[in-house]
Parts: structure tokens; sequence; C-alpha cells
């Protein structure tokens, strides 16, 4: 890659390493918010559930604009958005102002997110320059995720509303430097709004909101809730499908949904990251509820499963190379399967020692998992859907959290009802923590159909 091309990248890494400490440090802050605030545990996970009800509703509709009004466009101004609202979410006084300021956080990240993939995949050639380019990236967003669970710990010793604050300043930094080196794309040709697909883009982005809503709120709401807002959300994919069919630009061109390595990409995406976040969410309320432990004390105790930072960039690029990404993510599934299935049989009185495997595996999984899952699905895919790509698969990394967030809620909460003993609540995270196992199973089921594939073929799973 050129310096010019380097210079680029570094932006854009910029800002999925924003995206990822930001995202992290919340995490880690979630109880000291529920302390100051009020908030039930159900009430909790919508901290990160706004966000990622934002993220996955309107992410397909970001995709597309990125494709038709300018990448670089849509990756400046939905930045400066983030950036606003990210800082916003710190001077919350009531749960609902926070949940609101993150809800904006994730659409702007909904917009700004395929934007910046989607100037990676079509700056960078198909082939070993551009799957290194997109595995530096996913390698700086993990390493972004990795150090907010560190300065998120610092920052919530201190008040956890510096975990919105502090990442202002650096957000502003790199705004700049992209206004400065991203370069101004040609002008897209002027479109009436008859050329845009604004029954597309109504019906989708309702379906979505209405299925991450759905996922969501399930823990809180009765079944038949539940149960109407998925057949609202299906009735609108309907709708979508009937429109897309018929508009003669449609959001999604419904062919690209052919395409066996991108599918088998966004659903194991939707069940790797729900697996993950899953197991976040039970473990930092394990760590500081029941162990009693700080907030920096957490952050240092998952700092180890960051080694996906160092392993990304380095190790990764050279096991696709040589085994394929089919076969590399397959693995790194295997791995997390180990590493959640270690930590279900929790103690109370577990040592750090007796932890550190299960850390230690995560970051080898992520490692082999995200940036070869990142590949397959926009390798093969024609430059002016790229955008559209990048969307799908940030849709199911943000629908999948939502959906992990969800289910390891509604299992914890039901295992803990009429119980409030230390005992009660150790077997409640310890019913939850079976979800993460079972959905990365799945997962490697899934991926496991890109094993049929032609012989000699060894990068396309």
């Amino acid at each position: 890659m050129s310096g010019r091309g380097w210079a680029i990248l570094f932006v854009l890494c910029g800002a999925i390493f924003l995206e990822g400490i930001d995202i992290s440090m919340v995490g880690v802050a979630v109880p000291s918010i529920r302390a100051e605030l009020g908030m039930s545990t159900s009430a909790l996970q919508w901290v990160v559930g706004a966000y990622v009800l934002g993220y996955g509703g309107f992410m397909l509709l970001g995709g597309r604009s990125a494709d038709l009004l300018g990448r670089r466009r849509m990756f400046v101004l939905w930045l400066g958005v983030f950036i606003v609202f990210s800082g916003l979410g710190g001077f919350a006084t009531e749960g609902w102002m926070l949940i609101t300021a993150r809800f904006v956080t994730g659409i702007a990240a909904a917009f700004m997110a395929p934007a910046g993939l989607s100037i990676i995949t079509t700056r960078f050639p198909e082939g070993p320059a551009r799957n290194r380019a997109v595995l530096v990236y996913a390698g700086t967003g993990a390493a972004g995720f990795t150090l907010g669970l560190v300065v998120g710990g610092v920052l919530t010793e201190i008040d956890w509303r510096w975990v919105f604050f502090a990442p202002v300043g650096m957000a502003a930094v790199i705004l700049v430097a992209a206004i400065r080196l991203i370069p101004v794309e040609a002008r897209p040709v002027p479109r009436s709004l008859q050329s845009f697909d604004l029954a597309g883009a109504f019906t989708a982005t309702s379906a979505m909101l209405l299925l991450v809503f759905a996922v969501v709120r399930a823990p809180d709401v009765s079944i038949t809730s539940t149960v109407v807002a998925a057949l609202a959300s299906s009735t609108f994919f309907l709708v979508f499908v009937v429109v897309e069919r018929r508009v003669p630009e449609p959001l999604i061109r419904l062919g690209i949904l052919r395409s066996g390595p991108l599918l088998r990409a966004n659903v194991s995406a939707i069940l790797f990251s729900g697996s993950f976040m899953g197991f976040q969410f039970i473990l930092v309320l394990y760590l500081q509820e029941l162990r009693e432990w700080s907030p920096l004390q957490t952050g240092l105790a998952m700092l180890v499963s960051g080694g996906d930072a160092i392993l990304a960039p380095t190790l990764t690029p050279v096991l696709v190379n040589r085994f394929g990404n089919v076969r590399v993510v397959l693995g790194g599934l295997l791995i997390g399967v180990l590493a959640y299935g270690l930590f279900v049989r929790v103690e109370v009185d577990w040592t750090y020692a007796a932890m550190l495997p299960t850390m230690v595996l995560i970051g080898v999984s992520f490692a082999m998992v995200y940036g070869p899952l990142t590949i397959a699905a926009t390798d093969g895919i024609v430059e002016n859907e790229q955008g559209l790509a990048s969307a799908l698969l940030y849709t199911s990394w943000q629908f999948g959290t939502a959906l992990g967030l969800a289910v390891v809620t509604a299992v914890q909460v039901a295992a803990l009802e009429g119980s409030d003993s230390a005992e009660g609540l150790l077997e409640s995270y310890r019913a939850a923590l079976v979800v993460p196992v079972v959905a990365v199973l799945a997962a490697v089921v899934v991926t496991g159909f890109g094993l049929r594939r032609r012989a000699g073929d060894v990068t396309a799973p």
C-alpha cells in the first residue's frame, strides 16, 4: 500500500477504534450507572440495547446511503453526530436520557461504519491488499474494544460520566484528519426523490427496528407483546420484498442474498457476536456485583482477552493465506466453544487463574473469526454494492448483540426468580452462561457448510 493508502486506513481505523472503545467502556460502567440512576437489570441492558436498536435498525439505510450519496460525505457527517451524542450521554440524570443519547449514537454509527468499511473495500483491490487492510481494520477495532475495558475501568473509578466525555476529544482529532486525508469523491449524480427507494428504506428500517425492539424488550414484556412485535416486523419485511422487486433502484438488490458466503458470514456473525456480548454482560455482573470487584479490576481481568488486537493483523493473515477463510473461522469458533464452556461451572470463590484460560481463548477466537468473516461478507461483491454488503454485516453484528443480551438477560432473570441469595445469583449466572456455548455451536454448524466448495478454492468459505 502507498503512503496515502496507509494514511487513509489510519483514519478509518481511528473511527472503528473509537467505536470499539465507546462500546466496551460502557459495558464496564453499567453497574456504576445502575447504582446512580437506579436502573433494574432489565432496564440496564437498554444502555447497550438502545445503541444496538439504532445501529441495527438504520444500518441498511446507512449502507445504501454511502453507495448513493458518497462514502466520504456520509462518514464525515455521521462521525460528527456520533461525537455530539456520545458526549451528551455523560450529562444524563435519568435512565431515559442516557438511553436516548445511546440510541442516536447508534444511528450515527449505522451510517458511519458501513461508509468507512466500504471506503476500504473500494479503495483497495480485491485480494491480498484488501485482505490485509480489512484485517488491520478489524484488529484496530478489537484493540479499541480491549483498551476500552481498562480505560473504562479507570474512568468509572473517577466517575462513570467520563466514559462518555473522554472519547469526544479523540473523535474530534479523527474528524479533522478524515476531512484532510480522505479524498473528496466525484460529486454523485443529482437524483430526484423518485430515484431513492423511500418505500424500501421505510419498510426495511421499520422491520429492523421492530425486530431488534422485540428481541431487546423480550425479557421485560409478555410473550404476546414479543410475538406481536415480531409479526409486525415480518409484515414489514414482506412488504419490503414486494417493494424491492418493483422499484427500478432498490435499496437492496435481492440477488445479493443468493451469495452463500455472504449469508453464512452474516448468520455466523449474529451467533458469534451474540455469544460474546451475552458472556461479557454476565461476566461484568458476576465480577462487580457478586464478587464485588472494582470497575478497574474488572477491566484488567478482561484485558488478556484483547490478544486479538495483536493476533488479528499478524497471525490471522498467515492462517487465511494458508488454510482459507472458512477453516480459520471454523477453528476460531471451536476455540470459542471451549472458552465459554470452561466458564459455565464458575464458582463464587474462583481465582483469576481459573478464569484466565477462558479470557485467553476468547482473544484467540476473536482473532480467527472477526476479520475473516468481514472478508467473506464483502468478497466478490461489486463496487457499487460494497456499502450494502458492509451494512448487512454490521446489521448482523448488532442484531446478534441485541439477541445475545436479550436471551442471557431473560435466562438470568428467570433463573433468579424467587431467590436473592449469593448462591441463587451464582446459579442464575451459570444458567445464562449456557447461552453463549449453544450460540457458538450453532455458528460452527452454519460455517461447516462452507467446507463444501470446489477443490482448490481456499479463500472463499
